[in-house]
């Protein structure tokens, strides 16, 4: 339906849509419903600026806006030439709708769905997502992720008879970490959905909500960032939950020190820790803990894991761009389907 109204409003393939929201359903139907009509999804953070987010806006060529009503007026305030309702269109996800915006609503109220956005050819080769990423010098920049590519990242992560990444329908995998951002929407919502699980949505992070929810829901799979392991490790309200659901605890994004891993294993005894490595413009994955396997192998504490299935990694002298051996600094290379 989300496809269909996206659709009717004149969204076509090849164009860009802005979800600048932070976890939520709407978030995951819009996204999903854009990719159904070959439409492109750059992902904004919305507590961004209002000058960050015209950079991206206008870098990524947005033709729409889906959002909450708290980030409207920073939209108001972009540029003197860009009006709402006008120049723009802003769809809300939340009432009452503010003025000159869209209810979303106008999106999934379709009662008779436009058959023309079902029989959209939309190709392996075809962008569905957008991120913007400061992973390399200079401003963030867009990076194009395909179909193709985002399709080959989740069957590294998850597919196969011995998954790297071993996700069941059982499992319920915590979502706390922000869509807008590759490492969540890729590694959490699209393998989660991939493997029948269950997401558990959290809108923001907050520690006593967090553990509420572990315990009520029995959370099966937690994705994290060191600083959220460092809360979980240290903060004596984690001892009055019961966490004993968690089977699973990977950490990304930045590096997870030995230390901080042990100390984490020792709240959550029963729990396989580890880390992966990635970067939005590889896939965005390169490396997975091989503790998370349906098979596992070991792994050591404060290590990436190795690199993910059908994919090459080699690290390069910077000068010769020849291949070292181990233990040797250099530059990481990569190159495969993702």
């Amino acid at each position: 339906r989300v496809a269909s109204g996206l659709y009717k409003m004149g969204i076509r393939k090849g164009d860009v849509i802005m979800i600048l929201l932070q976890n939520s359903a709407e978030f995951v139907i819009s996204f999903m419903g854009a990719s159904m009509i070959g439409a492109v999804s750059t992902t904004a953070n919305p507590f961004y600026t209002s000058q960050e987010i015209y950079k991206q806006l206008k870098s990524s060529g947005a033709k729409l806006i889906i959002t909450h009503s708290h980030y409207v007026d920073k939209l108001r305030n972009l540029d003197d030439k860009t009006k709402i309702g006008e120049d723009l269109t802003v769809i809300t996800t939340d009432e009452p709708t503010p003025v000159n915006c869209l209810p979303f609503s106008i999106l999934i109220d379709e009662t008779n769905p436009q058959e023309e956005s079902e029989s959209v050819d939309v190709g392996g080769d075809d962008a569905a997502a957008l991120p913007f990423s400061s992973g390399t010098t200079g401003l963030p920049k867009g990076v194009v992720l395909t179909h193709k590519s985002l399709i080959t990242s989740v069957a590294q992560q998850v597919d196969g008879d011995n998954p790297n990444i071993y996700l069941t329908s059982n499992d319920v995998v915590l979502c706390v970490l922000p869509l807008f951002h590759i490492y969540s929407l890729n590694s959490v919502l699209l393998n989660s959905l991939r493997a029948g699980a269950t997401v558990l949505l959290m809108h923001k992070f907050e520690i006593g909500a967090l553990l509420d929810l572990i315990q009520r829901h029995r959370v099966t799979i937690a994705a994290l960032v060191p600083p959220l392991v460092i809360t979980l490790a240290k903060n004596p309200t984690v001892n009055s939950y019961d966490l004993s659901s968690v089977r699973l605890v990977l950490s990304g994004a930045a590096p997870l020190g030995k230390d901080l891993q042990d100390n984490l294993r020792r709240r959550l005894p029963q729990a396989v820790l580890g880390q992966g490595y990635g970067m939005t413009e590889a896939g965005p994955v390169l490396s997975m803990s091989l503790g998370f396997a349906k098979e596992p192998f070991p792994t050591k504490s404060g290590s990436c894991g190795t690199v993910v299935r059908n994919a090459e990694l080699k690290v390069v002298h910077l000068e010769t761009r020849l291949s070292l051996g181990y233990n040797q600094p250099g530059e990481i290379c990569i190159r495969g389907q993702q």
